[in-house]
């Protein structure tokens, strides 16, 4: 069974006219980027002598099959790894791009959802590094961000009796990080004055918050952190038992009216739970460090052309309840999801009896700041 996955948007990042050559980069479907490729390369040789069609495309890259592009194109067939060599040579790109390129035949091609998950980070990676080559990303700014890492050790000196040398830190995040990214974070969270030592007892304290300009942040760089929180929940949800966490799906039809009212509450929450967990940390320290993701995406494009009556009363405010399916409390890729799992283990406790103020940890209130 050959692979299509229809894209969104056509699969791009950014919309581009037709007269410019496609970019790859510009790309989440090597389907779509090859369709773009060869109607750009076929307007681009008329009035020549020989206008560019499938079988040109077929003979550079060393294929028998004069129609393989277009079987391909219009998902037919799936790309081999040498294949994807051999496109890349046709597609006329060098070696990095021919990477690029095989990591997102792979990424589209992917049916397993952790598969496509694991694809995606590469490619992204794979896309920043060409960013920060390229000068396209200050490689300062980059560097001045923390990671998933400094994220949670930051979250962690709201964390009770943590003891932050590397080896006690990497047990506490349950060996996900090694000690050199442990002592990096470290590092580059005390130098840039996040946290610092007090003068007497030698404690780790917050200094300042994480990112105070958040505006001034490069997508890539918001996505790359964001991101890494939510592979973190990919894991715990086959890692941890669902007595320590809390996975939630809904799937629902909305109106862009109800879906913007859905995200404006879904920000007052986080607020509110920053606001809440900021307070009980003034009083006690957690116990644990959790992660909370929020996310609300689309699936379905809508249908053009259709003519809708006019909506005097937001749909959400009227007590029939909207068709929606909810899932089992396993499944995740679903368009509205809430997941809060455990991004560190407890420290043994001192006193049983001690209440937990609040069901969030640190990161909860940590993290509230990069999403508003």
């Amino acid at each position: 069974m050959q692979n299509n996955h229809h894209e969104f948007g056509k699969g791009k990042e950014i919309s581009m006219g037709s007269a410019s050559a496609p970019v790859l980069s510009d790309y989440m479907n090597y389907r779509q980027f090859l369709a773009d490729f060869y109607q750009f390369k076929r307007k681009s040789s008329k009035g020549s002598l020989r206008v560019y069609n499938y079988a040109v495309f077929s003979a550079a890259a060393n294929i028998k099959s004069p129609n393989y592009l277009k079987m391909i194109i219009e998902g037919k067939r799936n790309l081999s790894d040498d294949m994807i060599g051999k496109f890349g040579k046709a597609l006329g790109f060098m070696k990095d791009q021919t990477e690029e390129f095989r990591l997102l035949v792979h990424f589209t091609q992917a049916m397993d959802p952790a598969e496509r998950n694991m694809y995606l980070k590469k490619l992204s990676e794979h896309r920043v590094a060409g960013k920060l080559k390229s000068g396209e990303i200050d490689r300062k700014t980059w560097e001045k961000v923390p990671n998933w890492v400094a994220w949670i050790i930051y979250a962690m000196v709201d964390q009770e009796g943590v003891s932050f040398d590397t080896t006690a830190l990497k047990t506490l995040l349950r060996g996900k990080a090694s000690e050199d990214e442990i002592e990096n974070a470290l590092t580059t969270l005390i130098s840039s004055g996040e946290l610092r030592r007090d003068e007497v007892t030698g404690e780790l304290k917050k200094n300042r918050s994480l990112i105070e300009s958040p505006e001034e942040i490069p997508v890539a760089l918001v996505r790359k952190l964001q991101s890494q929180l939510m592979y973190l929940g990919l894991e715990s949800l086959y890692q941890d038992q669902p007595t320590d966490r809390e996975f939630g799906t809904l799937t629902l039809s909305l109106t862009k009216s109800e879906f913007e009212e859905i995200k404006f509450k879904l920000r007052q929450m986080r607020k509110a739970l920053h606001k809440d967990n900021s307070i009980a940390r003034m009083k006690e320290k957690g116990e644990r460090v959790y992660q909370l993701n929020i996310q609300l995406f689309p699936v379905t494009n809508a249908v053009e052309g259709l003519q809708k009556a006019p909506v005097i009363k937001p749909s959400l405010d009227v007590k029939a309840e909207p068709a929606m399916v909810e899932t089992p409390e396993a499944v995740m890729a679903a368009p509205v999801e809430v997941a809060v799992a455990p991004a560190s283990e407890a420290q043994p406790a001192k006193d049983n009896s001690r209440s937990n103020v609040s069901s969030l940890a640190a990161t909860a209130a940590s993290a509230a700041d990069l999403f508003r």
